[in-house]
């Protein structure tokens, strides 16, 4: 099957009319994308920032009418904006097996010593290992982060036995499961967005992890509990406005392991977080850093 994808480069301000246009004239999907390859390190809290200059496609199969889809973004943006429409490019896409090439990039990766991340269609490199199955999925994280990364080989690298674990924007479940494989007898997984408690969840069975050793919860839905290890792989700017949250949630002498910090970022944190924890040096990859420290 071929497919048909209108296009143009918009402001913020233009692109999510577009998006809506692009969707009332019958898209099957709409994606943004930079146009100008500018960077959002970021966003502030309950934000999701657009590029100077976005990129919105909306793909359509070919047996759609394209002049008549045309004729309903272009009058549907006029309705929403009060703005000309723009020029909008038309491309014909030849079909192409993107589940096979999808499969075809994503291998298990090794963390430390023993630790493997593996989708699930590949036998585990090592059966001796600690082998986590994992599939991409709604780009929650698989581990290639830099900032993934650095904390699945901190945890291979920590006694986790019997510990109870916080993972504070548990995303995937990713580093979570980790831990619950590595030894941890529980994890508390909690994230504001309901989809990545679905997908913790989802991965843990795939993983057979017990449903009493791993337990998740939006934010104001923490139960009152104090772990030996709280994991927060989020932002730099959440990071500062939770310390004194996540040192109530840890015991005394707990560990915590935070992560989604800049290099630029890191001195600071450090700092802030000093006040309450004895902060360990900075692990750093590819610009990024992990921090680690033990609860006062």
């Amino acid at each position: 099957m071929h497919w048909i994808q209108l296009s143009c480069s918009l402001s913020p301000q233009q692109s999510e009319a577009f998006e809506e246009a692009l969707m009332a004239a019958g898209a099957s999907a709409v994606t943004m994308t930079d146009a100008q390859d500018q960077p959002i390190f970021e966003p502030e809290l309950g934000t999701t920032p657009l590029w100077q200059s976005t990129s919105v496609t909306g793909l359509f199969s070919a047996e759609a009418d394209i002049e008549e889809a045309q004729d309903i973004t272009c009058s549907v943006f006029e309705h929403l904006t009060g703005a000309e429409a723009p020029n909008i490019r038309v491309d014909l896409l030849e079909n192409e097996d993107w589940t096979r090439k999808w499969i075809e990039n994503f291998k298990p990766i090794k963390f430390g010593r023993s630790l493997w991340v593996c989708p699930s269609w590949c036998e585990a490199p090592d059966p001796e290992g600690t082998n986590l199955m994992l599939d991409p999925g709604l780009a929650f994280g698989t581990g290639t982060h830099p900032t993934t990364s650095l904390c699945l080989r901190w945890l291979d690298g920590t006694p986790l036995k019997g510990k109870t674990v916080i993972d504070y924007g548990c995303g995937s479940g990713i580093l979570g499961i980790a831990a619950l494989l590595l030894g941890a007898e529980k994890v508390i997984a909690v994230d504001n967005d309901p989809q990545a408690l679905i997908a913790t969840r989802d991965n843990a069975r795939m993983n057979g992890i017990e449903a009493d050793r791993l337990a998740t919860f939006l934010p104001e839905e923490i139960p009152n509990i104090r772990s030996e290890l709280l994991v927060a792989n989020i932002l730099a700017k959440p990071l500062e406005q939770l310390r004194d949250h996540f040192h109530s949630l840890l015991l005394d002498q707990g560990e915590i392991l935070l992560s989604g910090i800049l290099e630029s970022q890191s001195e600071t944190l450090l700092k802030h977080y000093s006040a309450h924890f004895e902060m360990a040096a900075p692990e750093t990859s590819d610009g990024w850093v992990c921090l680690t420290g033990q609860r006062h």
